[in-house]
């Protein structure tokens, strides 16, 4: 579903043409500022039974035209492992922990533009894991590193202040510590990265 729908924004996006990827030489002018987040927090809205839960807020600061910084505030709930491939096992509550992990992290990532809105970021976050039954009793803590590479293109709106930012990501999470041991049983079965993860990220710059 989620997908899907990354599909319909991006094919909207570009459908609305050159105008928007290409700021007129009045619309310049380096803004160092900016809050983005993501726009998959619709989905917490729309009564998911595993609702996500997700939240995001970034500041960032241009400090070239083409180098930017940025810090990270992320927080959501997962059900399932995040190493599952797209394939009949991905979205198979089968394949779902005995409970649900809630994460929190304050990451930082740098973005460099490569060619015209063309761009990459590369993220890391360190979360802090909290682990639930099926029936929310907390069982315990652990740790996770969670570390993203990203390619997208920014589309820019409103003089250069609004930015729309499509991409897709490779995620890898080379720290994983203290799962519960049923959980663990369910993680072991895949692997600690994913391909081909969407993403689309709206902001305001100033």
């Amino acid at each position: 579903m989620i997908q899907k729908t990354f599909l319909a924004a991006l094919l909207a996006i570009v459908s609305l043409g050159d105008n928007w990827a290409q700021p007129n030489k009045n619309e310049t002018t380096l803004k160092k500022h900016f809050v983005s987040s993501s726009a998959f927090m619709l989905f917490n809205m729309a009564g998911m039974e595993d609702s996500p839960s997700f939240y995001q807020l970034n500041f960032g600061y241009r400090f070239t035209p083409k180098d930017a910084l940025i810090l990270e505030a992320i927080t959501w709930k997962y059900h399932a492992p995040l190493g599952i491939p797209y394939g009949p096992s991905h979205g198979n509550k089968e394949e779902n922990y005995p409970g649900s992990v809630r994460s929190i992290g304050l990451g930082l990532a740098y973005q460099r533009f490569l060619w015209k809105g063309m761009f990459t970021t590369v993220h890391a976050t360190p979360f802090f894991q909290q682990y639930y039954t099926s029936e929310q009793k907390k069982i315990q803590n652990g740790f996770q590193l969670f570390t993203v590479l990203r390619l997208g293109y920014q589309f820019k709106l409103a003089k250069n202040r609004i930015f729309i930012e499509p991409s897709v990501a490779f995620t890898h999470w080379p720290i994983n510590t203290n799962l519960p041991e049923d959980f663990e049983t369910k993680e072991d079965k895949w692997s600690n990265y994913f391909l081909f993860e969407p993403g689309l990220h709206i902001g305001f710059q100033f």
